[in-house]
This record gives structure tokens, sequence and C-alpha cells, in this order.
């Protein structure tokens, strides 16, 4: 009887601080969301996550419209991901990755993320709520929930009798402790023993679909929470939440066994680990389970739009409010490409020089390495894809034509395919050609073009390809340190120049973006800043000048 009423108050202090403890990690969480709001996230990345962050891009993409991966890859933009990805689900960051891969060509789906954002950015109680929901569902590192959802056809359904068999058993070897100690104890020792060894060997069979039927469980759950908040502003999406999670209502009593409801754990669910292992409750539960969510994939999918778009739009309200400056861009469709940008900043730089422009042709940029050439066009190009897919640019004015984006800048030689530079290059650069039409104008962006070949042949092929572009629908900006495009090309191209200054033995740049063609000749003079013998300067500077008077090269002796 004693054994009974202490066990009995154990429980009872158990469920006590069970309680106290959610209540307790409610408080810590209602604390890190407001003190983490506007904030850049802390989050570790490594390339299995980004790689699993990518399926649900992947199911939907569209090779001939989206941002595709050379573009993706040449400005960055998984280092902008990660510095807007403040989303609280699994569903949450994977569906903001595909917002920004996917550009929008009309202003009806931006103008509604714009009216999320804007709603969460200024709503904060209401914000955090919802939040809260988003983290009860938590993260998977290393899993796509979107991807394993839809796999789950592939997972073969098991009779859960031997599951019952082994949890029956050692119920009744618990109970012949009572009639005979000795044998009850060895029975029970062994019937632990069995079924703990058994739930891991299942358990690792099922492991990755079983953490996510425990992830769209607690997706559930938290469904019930947002429901609850009735915030009338989002009641589009709640209302297809709540339809849809009515298909899962026959299973929902008893889910807890899968899934705790805090992802980070408490002592409640350390307590049920236990039961778990034991009486294999969840592996039991989640066979009864499975059948229902191989019927109901489109509706888990429907569920995983819905809460990505919330959750996703929240993350870009907290980018916005990171900001010290940004704008709504005011996109146009059906004219001549055109685009009007003032003040134009990057993300990833701390207290950047900022630019402005305004062109309705493409543009030739030159200036000397380290000038800001690259900087500029990575800038232009990360602006017009946040434009184009949040709504948001990072500048004080944003006029443009809706464009499909592409670049080739970062490349590099492809050594397993044994492909030179200039193989690389020109397979690049034919791939922004092919993408060109006349329904959707292009906004491509070109580092230092056929920069892996001869000046002669470089210099008349670049002149080509570039005046292809600039007599197709496209609007290009293109960064060389060819001076002789800027006069090839100056019917068709505008040019624009960076600079740099010499003063003593140091060489200083402002970053700033001027009209006209590059000017400065400081190439030879920097040999000398850097230290240089005087005979190879004097030397390099004569041949310059032999050049320019008589259009040949002195040939040394």
């Amino acid at each position: 009887m004693e054994f009974i009423i202490i066990a009995f108050a154990i429980i009872v202090v158990f469920i006590v601080k069970g309680i106290y403890d959610k209540k307790n990690n409610r408080i810590k969480l209602m604390r890190k969301l407001k003190r983490e709001w506007g904030q850049i996230p802390e989050e570790e990345y490594t390339t299995e996550t980004l790689e699993s962050l990518s399926s649900y891009y992947r199911s939907i993409r569209n090779d001939q419209l989206d941002v595709d991966d050379i573009t993706w890859n040449d400005i960055d933009m998984d280092q902008i991901f990660m510095l807007i990805n403040n989303t609280g689900s699994a569903m949450g960051e994977e569906y903001l990755y595909s917002v920004l891969r996917k550009v929008k060509f009309n202003e009806q789906e931006l103008m509604e993320r714009n009216r999320l954002t804007e709603f969460f950015q200024h709503n904060e109680e209401k914000r955090i709520q919802l939040q809260a929901a988003f983290f009860g569902m938590g993260k998977l590192r290393h899993i796509s929930v979107y991807e394993y959802i839809n796999q789950l056809d592939l997972l073969e359904q098991k009779s859960s009798l031997p599951h019952y068999i082994m949890a029956g058993g050692l119920i009744a070897a618990i109970l012949f402790l009572f009639i005979n100690p000795a044998v009850g104890g060895l029975l029970t020792f062994v019937m632990v023993a069995n079924n703990i060894i058994q739930y891991y060997r299942r358990k690792a069979q099922i492991d990755t679909y079983f953490s996510v039927c425990s992830y769209i469980i607690r997706l559930l759950n938290s469904v019930k929470d947002i429901i609850r908040l009735d915030i009338p502003e989002i009641r589009t999406y709640v209302e297809q939440l709540k339809t849809a999670s009515t298909q899962f209502a026959g299973f929902k009593k008893g889910s807890r066994v899968v899934a705790g409801k805090n992802p980070n754990g408490d002592l409640l669910d350390v307590i049920l680990d236990y039961e778990r292992m034991l009486f294999h409750t969840d592996l039991i539960k989640f066979n009864s389970m499975l059948n229902c969510f191989k019927k109901n994939r489109s509706v888990l999918n429907e569920m995983y739009v819905s809460i990505g778009v919330l959750d996703s739009m929240i993350a870009v309200a907290s980018f916005r409010t990171m900001l010290d400056y940004y704008c709504i861009p005011e996109l146009k469709a059906g004219l001549k490409p055109f685009l009007e940008v003032k003040e134009l900043s990057h993300p990833m730089i701390e207290d950047p020089v900022t630019n402005s422009i305004k062109e309705n042709r493409c543009v030739l940029i030159t200036g000397s390495n380290a000038s800001g050439k690259s900087t500029f066009i990575k800038t232009l190009a990360i602006n017009a894809i946040l434009s184009q897919t949040i709504y948001t640019s990072i500048s004080k004015s944003y006029k443009a034509s809706f464009f499909q984006i592409a670049s080739s800048m970062a490349l590099k030689d492809s050594i397993f395919s044994k492909e030179s530079y200039y193989i690389v290059e020109i397979k690049s650069l034919k791939r922004v050609l092919d993408r060109l039409n006349n329904t959707v104008p292009t906004l491509c962006f070109i580092d230092e073009v056929l920069r892996g070949t001869n000046t002669l042949e470089r210099i008349a092929a670049s002149s080509r390809i570039l005046y292809s572009l600039s007599r197709a629908n496209a609007m290009c900006f293109a960064a060389t340190h060819d001076i002789e495009l800027t006069h090839i090309l100056e019917n068709f191209y505008s040019n624009y120049h960076f600079q740099e200054q010499i003063v003593g033995n140091k060489v200083l740049f402002d970053y700033k973006l001027f009209s006209g063609r590059a000017i400065s000749k400081n190439a030879i003079k920097l040999l000398e800043v850097m230290g240089y013998s005087q005979e190879i300067v004097q030397s390099a500077s004569e041949s310059a000048n032999h050049f320019q008077q008589e259009g040949n090269w002195e040939i040394l002796e």
C-alpha cells in the first residue's frame, strides 16, 4: 500500500512539474521571439541542410523563368536566404526558399505577400502568438518535410500485433512480481531488455519517416492553436487549415505518444520516452496513422503551403525591420525594359555605399579591380530578385519592368568534366541567350565577359554577344576591363564606371558609380605603389604609350 502511495505521489509531482515547465517554456519562448525580432537569425547550415531546404522548390520549379542555380550561386543567394530566414517551422523555411527562387511577373501575389508582411510588422501581439504556434512545430535538420510527406507511399505498413504482444508480456511479468518476486523480476528484466532492443531496431528502420510523421502530428496540434487565435487578417489561410485538419480528426486522440507538443522536449516528454521504449505505444500509434497519412497526402500538401505562406511572410517582416530602409517596388509589365533605382544597398554589407541609376537600355561598367563593379551588379541582381519575390527593395526607390533574371559571373573551371574556364563560360552565356523571349524581358548580369580567352577573340566575340543582347527583349549589365567594348557598343550600351585614387602609397576607392567610361590609367601606377622596380614601371609605361600612338606593340629585344 505504501508503495502505491509513493508511486502516486511521484506521478503527481511529475505532472505538476510538467505543467510548470510548460508555462515556463512558454514565457521563455515569448521573450525569445521579442528579443530576436528584427535581428540576424542565429542558424547553422550545412550543405545537407541547404539541399533538404530546396526539396519543395525542386518539385515546382520552372527552368525557363525561375532564378536558376548558376544565378543563385553567382550572387550568393544562400546567404540572403539565411539573412531572411527567421521562420519557426520547417515548412516555413522550405517555403521561404521556394519564394526566393520563383520571381513573379504580376503584382497580385506580391501584393498579398506585402499585406501579410505589413500586418505582421505592425501587430506584435498577434504575430508573436502565431510565431509561438510555428515554433511548436519546430524544424527538422537534414530532412525535408515536403519530400518525405510525398514519399510515405514507399514505406511498407507493418502489423502492430508484435508490439501488443511485447507490451502485454511486460505487463504480465510485472504482475508476476506479486506472485513470485524472483521469477517475476527475471521475467521483467528479460522483457524490458527485449522490448527496448526491438523498439530501437524498428525505430531505426523507419526513423526518417517516423520523424516526419511526428512532425505532422505537431503540425495538427499547432493548427488547433492557430484556429483558437481567431485572427481575422489571416482567416482565409486558417479556414484552409481548419478544413484540411478535419481529415485527421479520427486519430488525433493519443497522438502525443508519437510526438510531444514541445519539439524541444519537456519533463513529461522525457517520462513518455521511457514509456514508449517499454510499451511501444508510439510505434503502435504510428502504424495506425500511416495509412491515413498516405490517403491524405494532397491535404497535407495544402496545409504545407498555408503554413509556409504565413511563416515565411513573418520572416520577411522581421527582415524588413532589420533594414535601415527599404521600399515597396513599382513594377510594370508590357513596356520597353527599364530600371530606375535610388540609393541602392547590398543587405550583406555593413555601412554600404549606395548608388543610383536610371536606364532603359543595356549598360557597360568599367573600372579597375576592387573598385566596386562586381558588387554593384550583384546588388542590382539581389534587389531585382527581392523586388519580384518578397516585394522589398533595399533602396529609397525602385521602379522597373517585371524581369526574368539571369547572370554569368562567379564561374569556375569544371575540373571533374575536364572543361576549361572558357568552355564553362560560353555555356553559361549560351544559357542566358536561350532564355530570351518576347513575352518577359530578361535582366542579365555578366562579369568580365569571355575573360577565359585571348584579347583579340575576346573583344570580337564578346562585342557580338553583348550586341545581340541589346537587340533582344533584354537589359544587360556587363562589367568589363575592355575599354574597347565601350567604343564598339556605344550606340547600344550606356557607359558607367567606378574609379580610384592613388594617394601616396595607398589606393583609395569611393565605390561610387559615375557616368561615362573609365578614364583612369592607374594599373601601371599600382605596380609602383606595390613596390615593383622602377625599370619595370617605366618600361611598361613606355610600352603603353607606344601602343596608343602607333596601334601596335613593341617587340622586346
